[in-house]
């Protein structure tokens, strides 16, 4: 009777199993979520920034003026952003018009093509571009002279137009998600649902 009884009373019943049941399910969602949240984990996840949030960041920037020593006025507006996944970059087409004493009576329209890397600056936590190619500056019914005055200028419209502007910056969520684990961005991915950002272990200062 005594091993009967003790048996009995060792054994739980079916509602401190169900309490059992619950707490430890509770105890392995908990481990399963710290295991989530380590750095190993966070830095092979990263976090897709899309091809429209980059557009609405970078549009925010433009127009932008520049001009070429009193003979050519430029105007760049309406940045178009395009994934070139099997080259891992970026493409912009930005909209030029030129105008001013060289072509006067007249203004032209033409476009701005350049491919582009992304590089990370830890300073202000944005992302920029790096390594631009120029792909083509073609203007519409411009004079050979002003033409090749354009084209000698393009590489370096290209670097002041885009590496002057933010196309990313982490927010406050961005954050908090990675300064407790001492990560930052590391690698850069283009696919073709957006910008895949890798998280890496923060070089030590």
């Amino acid at each position: 009777m005594t091993t009967l009884s003790t048996a009995v009373t060792i054994c739980p019943g079916p509602s401190r199993q169900r309490r059992l049941l619950a707490g430890g399910l509770l105890a392995a969602g908990m481990f399963l979520a710290g295991c989530a949240a380590s750095p190993g984990v966070l830095a092979q996840q990263g976090y897709t920034i899309s091809a429209e949030r980059i557009q609405e960041t970078v549009a925010r920037k433009f127009p932008r003026r520049y001009g070429m020593g009193g003979l050519l006025d430029l105007e760049l507006a309406h940045p178009r952003i395009g994934l070139r996944p099997e080259s891992n970059q970026l493409n912009a087409v930005i909209a030029v018009v030129a105008s001013g004493p060289l072509l006067q009576p007249r203004s032209y329209d033409g476009a701005l093509d350049v491919d582009f890397s992304l590089r990370y600056e830890p300073s202000d936590r944005t992302l920029r571009a790096t390594h631009l190619r120029l792909n083509g500056l073609r203007m519409q019914g411009l004079s050979p002279q002003a033409e090749q005055m354009l084209q000698q200028y393009g590489a370096t419209l290209a670097q002041r137009s885009l590496q002057e502007v933010v196309l990313h910056q982490l927010s406050e969520q961005d954050l908090a998600l990675t300064n407790g684990l001492g990560l930052e961005p590391g690698q850069f991915t283009v696919t073709r649902k957006g910008l895949v950002v890798e998280l890496r272990p923060r070089a030590a200062p």
